[in-house]
């Protein structure tokens, strides 16, 4: 029996920041090293972190990257490790992984396909490497190995894939079978979206049983560079079963999940698919290594981790996904807390208890102590030194969403003052009353008087946040964002936007949920039955108007439905119209009709909202984030001649 201890690391890196990486990576080799691990994976690019972006372009990027290569290395004794980095060769830039056998770089597999959809921009930095194509790339005095390698190391033979090689048809491992590989490493950087990981447990478990070997899979962890999350989740498999699965969101900086294979079993079984016709003997692409993976004398079960985050429950997803991505971004942009506008709707207090489970599990996960030395607070800090709350009344503003809001927040703990700016509203009509030389009214102007509302909260919480060094949070949702039904400059301020992703009929479940169930790390918050039992509302006209976000636009159930037929699958507004008439056959069709209209106009006319929103986390292939997702022209015909031909059929 021929057992080998493999390992995989997740990694919370930082776009060059060089000495925290290198930090992370060294720190997982040495547990790694520790736990008897005699082949180790660690994620794609994790040199520099992933999210490098244009910087890529520049040369002192993957100069820099092999300079960290030459430090790391001298780390990696009596160890095999794989590593991804940068690498230019003849004026290109490749995205390839290291092999480093017992400090030495003994080869380099470049990736072969790239990931050039909705977040993904590799193909503007990278070049795909063509298959069967092996180098010799010079770095000071060695001549190592480039291209669609394999290894064989002391008889055992390893083969690769980063990331996307594992997502496409011809996937180059699976390609290689033939070449009886024992074991694949796959470093990848996979963001995180609903219900993605199944998909990639799935495609680690067929790798595994195509090839009848041992399949190593790592990703990145955490919010690396902004807008992606990154869940980690090891995945190790052998011969078609799952043999170790690691945890997913993690606040660690790093995390290795480690099992024994049985190297035997899986030749074993290759054997039985093998003829002569399938073999090939030592090629051009093979890099033999002298060196000796010793093998442990018998089986060490696998690393026990817990589940976490193969729930099927998106409301626990959805809390922890956003959470991990707060932490990352508050304490990566050295921001001592945040600043919430809160309204006493249903976003605002979404963002509010969000803002508070991540501080709970902080606590849980690290300890007080060492949690508020890692967010940059003193030994004595509460909740409310981290997560400032104000509630900004006008004339419009009604006593029940006051009420909400101080509830919300005082059962939160979190530090509420509530303020009165109409005084700034009246200001800023009367002088707009001079310059048009007439009184405003709501007849004629409407839109102008309910923004004026929104756009007089800002400048405050603006200068509490640039006080106290704290990020301001936006608080408008993709419903919102998909008909332009926020204020610019108003509810849309903020340095982050962390529900700008989701959807408000999801939103208004989740926070029924945590009103009634809560979560791991915050309880039912039964003062979310102030924000719970109203209609969503802007609370912008005046109060006998009755004002309701579903009379201003449509059900939300039915706003989101037409976004994901209309901008997700691609859907013409005839479509759309034809298909909504089955999702909801309770519905006028004459309402459809005129809803389907509201939403391609009110979407075509608002794109140059979406291009000034904030930053916001890519939580599902849903996103509308027009730099990172879904592109639309700021100008256009605005489906006009669609609409005018949009008709009931049947």
């Amino acid at each position: 029996m021929y057992h080998v201890h493999v390992g995989a690391a997740i990694l919370n890196q930082t776009p060059m920041d060089w000495a925290a990486n290198r930090g992370h990576i060294i720190s997982a080799i040495e547990e790694a090293r520790e736990q008897g691990v005699e082949i180790l994976c660690l994620p794609e690019l994790a040199i520099t972190a992933y999210g490098c972006e244009d910087a890529f372009l520049g040369l002192d990027v993957a100069e820099r990257a092999l300079e960290e290569l030459a430090a790391i290395s001298a780390h990696c004794h009596d160890i095999v490790v794989c590593v991804g980095l940068p690498l230019r060769w003849r004026g290109a830039l490749y995205n390839v992984v290291a092999l480093i056998v017992n400090t030495t770089v003994k080869g380099f597999y470049a990736k072969q396909f790239l990931a050039g959809d909705g977040l993904h921009y590799e193909p503007r930095w990278f070049q795909a490497w063509p298959s069967e194509k092996r180098v010799l790339y010079t770095w000071g005095e060695q001549e190592i190995p480039l291209g669609d390698i394999y290894m064989d190391i002391g008889g055992l033979r390893l083969g690769f894939e980063i990331c996307e090689d594992a997502w496409v048809p011809q996937r180059p491992a699976v390609q290689k079978a033939q070449r009886s590989l024992d074991i694949v490493l796959n470093p990848s950087a996979s963001h995180f979206a609903f219900g993605k990981f199944k998909t990639r447990r799935d495609i680690v478990r067929e790798g595994s049983r195509a090839l009848q070997a041992t399949y190593i899979y790592t990703n990145l962890l955490g919010n690396e560079s902004g807008r992606i999350i990154f869940d980690g989740g090891a995945i190790i498999a052998s011969a078609g079963t799952l043999v170790a699965l690691g945890e997913r969101f993690v606040l660690d900086d790093y995390q290795v999940t480690h099992c024994t294979v049985d190297v035997t079993q899986t030749r074993r079984a290759q054997a039985k698919m093998t003829s002569f016709e399938t073999q090939v003997d030592d090629d051009d692409l093979c890099v033999t290594v002298d060196w000796t993976i010793d093998g442990v004398a018998q089986a060490v079960p696998a690393v026990a981790r817990k589940r976490w985050g193969e729930t099927n429950l998106k409301a626990e997803v959805f809390s922890r996904a956003v959470a991990l991505g707060l932490i990352d971004y508050v304490r990566k942009s050295h921001s001592n807390g945040f600043v919430i506008s809160l309204s006493g709707g249903a976003d605002s207090a979404a963002v509010l208890t969000l803002v508070r489970i991540a501080w709970n599990w902080g606590i849980e996960h690290f300890g007080r102590e060492q949690w508020l030395q890692r967010v940059g607070l003193n030994k004595d800090a509460q909740f409310s030194d981290w997560c400032h709350c104000v509630y900004q009344a006008t004339n419009n503003s009604g006593d029940v969403t006051e009420e909400a809001a101080s509830e919300l927040a005082n059962a939160l703990e979190a530090n509420f003052h509530s303020i009165n700016v109409n005084d700034i509203v009246e200001s800023y009509q009367a002088h707009v009353e001079n310059i048009l030389g007439r009184g405003l009214n709501w007849q004629d102007d409407d839109i102008a008087l309910q923004n004026i509302q929104a756009r007089s909260r800002a400048p405050s919480v603006w200068m509490l946040a640039n006080c106290l060094n704290a990020l301001l949070l936006a608080t408008s949702n993709r419903s919102e964002a998909a008909v332009g039904y926020a204020t610019m400059d108003g509810d849309t301020c903020g340095g982050l936007s962390p529900i700008s992703g989701i959807d408000k009929a999801f939103l208004l479940e989740w926070l029924q949920w945590m009103e009634s169930t809560g979560n791991n790390f915050l309880p039912a918050v039964s003062a979310l039955r102030f924000i719970n039992q109203q209609i969503p509302t802007a609370e912008l006209r005046p109060q006998d108007a009755a004002q309701s976000d579903e009379d201003d636009l449509m059900p939300y159930t039915v706003l989101d439905a037409i976004e994901r037929l209309a901008i997700r699958d691609k859907h013409a507004p005839q479509d759309c119209l034809t298909l909504l008439r089955q999702q909801f056959p309770d519905y006028a069709v004459t309402d459809l009709l005129q809803w389907v209209k509201r939403f391609f106009q009110l979407w075509s006319r608002n794109q140059w909202k979406r291009e000034r929103y904030a930053p916001g986390f890519h939580l599902d292939d849903e996103n509308l984030d027009p730099k990172t997702w879904c592109r639309f022209p700021i100008l256009s015909g605005g489906f006009a001649a669609e609409l005018e031909a949009l008709r009931v059929e049947g």
